[in-house]
């Protein structure tokens, strides 16, 4: 049996988890929020790291407390999305509009829980001869919009092998031999052996490499805007008049 809801048992609470309808935490709570005229509590204020600035609560209708902290019946999404609370007190407009953001029965008038009596078309009825009423409520679509990856792009540098020639021109030197008839007397010669030598040259081709930069390639990130169509279904309810007599002023 779920612990009962009450200013104590919340106060005492505050800084405990709070997990949604599947079982994932949202955030830890933060604020309590009651009626002032029955004193008992009516949203608890959620205090989450992934909401940023955004003020956001849940109904204390529905909420089950146990070992671990406190159970709603709502997804994160759905209290992600929750109308923003930007003061320390919530107003009457702003009460409505989470009361039909959440899908529970509104009226003004303050029950014992400080939460509507009854459920959604519950009809407001006195026992003396006042005014009657019933407050009728419809579902607005709201859209956001959220960042998602949509892809990857990268760039990735390897290494290919290509042949190459080319035609070089070297010189090398070469003998030639010139004989000269010479027809006279040598004074002094000596007959014998004699050797002379002379040293050749000749260019080689030699090939050197260097590493030249050809090219930079960049990824820019670029926005394109598209229009997508968002459907869904809105429920609205509907008020019928019954009775004699009656005039409906619409």
């Amino acid at each position: 049996m779920p612990n009962e809801m009450t200013m104590d048992t919340l106060a005492e609470a505050r800084g405990l988890p709070v997990y949604d309808s599947a079982g994932d935490k949202i955030g830890n709570v933060e604020e309590i929020f009651y009626d002032e005229e029955t004193d008992k509590p009516e949203w608890i204020g959620i205090g989450t790291g992934f909401f940023g600035t955004k003020r956001v609560v849940v109904p204390v209708e529905g909420a089950d407390m146990d070992a671990d902290g406190y159970r709603v019946p709502y997804s994160k999404d759905q209290v992600k999305d929750s109308p923003d609370i930007d003061s320390d007190e919530i107003s009457q407009d702003t009460e409505q509009e989470l009361y039909s953001y959440y899908g529970l029965g509104y009226s003004e008038r303050r029950s014992d829980t400080g939460l509507p009596e009854g459920s959604a078309g519950t009809t407001d009825r006195d026992t003396d001869d006042a005014d009657a009423s019933v407050t009728r409520s419809e579902e607005e679509l709201r859209v956001g919009k959220r960042t998602a990856e949509a892809g990857r792009v990268g760039l990735r540098k390897w290494v290919e092998t290509t042949p190459v020639s080319e035609d070089v021109e070297v010189r090398r030197e070469t003998a030639r031999v010139e004989r000269e008839p010479i027809d006279q007397p040598v004074s002094g010669a000596e007959i014998g052996e004699d050797e002379v030598e002379v040293s050749l040259k000749a260019e080689e081709a030699v090939v050197d490499k260097q590493a030249v930069a050809k090219e930079r390639v960049t990824i820019h990130k670029d926005i394109e805007t598209d229009r997508e169509v968002v459907q869904d279904e809105l429920r609205k309810e509907r008020v019928e008049v019954e009775g004699d007599n009656v005039e409906d002023r619409t």
